[in-house]
């Protein structure tokens, strides 16, 4: 079995958090919402459900988890989870936290303006803050 590969612009987009039982946790580098990227480290899967049923599960149980800890780290009026694939076809779910009022409410927030990366320091800070809420 080869080593798990993240696709080129996963890599580029975001900064690592966490590897857990079956996904790569990522942060958006994206200021504007608090927004993770949920990645099973499977090679070759670009849909739900190529994943074998016990990864299937596992993934459900991890959105949920990564979900409800995001709501409350951030106290967000809404969780948006959704996984495209367009851009990327490596199998990701993205995790976003919601407000009234942020960049692109009450809409999407895929092709809404341009990203504004987090200061290294920032980004430093918040990666070990979620580390320790995840």
């Amino acid at each position: 079995m080869r080593e798990f590969e993240l696709h080129s612009r996963l890599a580029a987009d975001t900064a690592f958090v966490a590897d857990w039982k079956l996904c790569r946790v990522l942060l958006m580098n994206d200021a504007r919402y608090p927004w993770l990227i949920l990645v099973p480290r499977r090679n070759d899967v670009t849909e739900i459900f190529e994943l074998a049923p016990e990864d299937r599960e596992m993934l459900m149980a991890e959105i949920a988890l990564v979900s409800e800890r995001l709501k409350h780290f951030t106290h967000a009026a809404k969780i948006n989870v959704g996984a495209l694939g367009n851009l990327v076809p490596q199998l990701h779910t993205h995790i976003v936290a919601r407000n009234p009022g942020d960049a692109a409410w009450p809409g999407p927030v895929w092709g809404h303006g341009r990203a504004e990366p987090y200061s290294a320091s920032s980004l430093e800070t918040l990666v070990g803050e979620l580390v320790k809420t995840l």
